[in-house]
């Protein structure tokens, strides 16, 4: 009865707080992509340098700068073999209008539950707000199920975090990020 007792009082305790570091074997993690298909790091990881980053929401300013950073860099990432992977806590509609309206040529994952924030140790508030949006002349409203702070990751092919910024400068990440992957061999 004890030993119940007190596995029921350890189960309501806060969970260690995840606290990568570079050199640290990347967390494995799944969420559905901008399409609704489930993207799985095993299916990438070790294949391609992964570059996972964190955004607060879409169709707001300093992630919308962000995101059109990647996608007009987009042609050095894939010269060196990098895949870039947007991570928000929008849902899979969101991500599909976000995608679409500004010609996003990367992969947007909806992390509405803040599953994979957490994963990385990224700050991560889980809430429903609402954004609204004009798309052709029609204001639009988009779910956001959690809040997750603006975090980059570069995954080496090893699969070990070859770099952590957790003070991103939204309109210059994708050349910071360049400049790390130029240098990784």
């Amino acid at each position: 009865m004890k030993t119940l007792m007190t596995l029921a009082l350890l189960s309501l305790l806060p969970q260690d707080k995840v606290d990568l570091k570079v050199g640290d074997a990347a967390p494995k993690f799944e969420a559905p992509d901008d399409t609704g298909k489930a993207w799985k790091s095993e299916d990438h990881v070790g294949k391609k340098i992964i570059v996972v980053y964190f955004y607060p929401a879409s169709f707001t300013g300093g992630c919308t700068k962000q995101a059109c950073a990647f996608r007009d860099d987009m042609k050095g990432f894939t010269d060196k073999d990098v895949e870039v992977i947007g991570v928000s806590g929008d849902t899979v509609p969101n991500q599909e209008a976000f995608k679409k309206f500004y010609k996003l040529n990367f992969a947007l994952l909806a992390d509405d539950k803040g599953q994979v924030g957490n994963a990385f140790g990224v700050p991560t508030k889980v809430e429903s707000k609402t954004v609204k949006f004009k798309i052709d002349d029609k204001e639009q409203e988009f779910t956001r199920g959690a809040t997750i702070q603006r975090w980059t990751f570069v995954i080496d092919k090893a699969g070990k975090i070859a770099y952590k910024n957790p003070k991103v400068n939204a309109a210059e990440d994708s050349k910071a990020v360049m400049d790390v992957i130029s240098k990784l061999k």
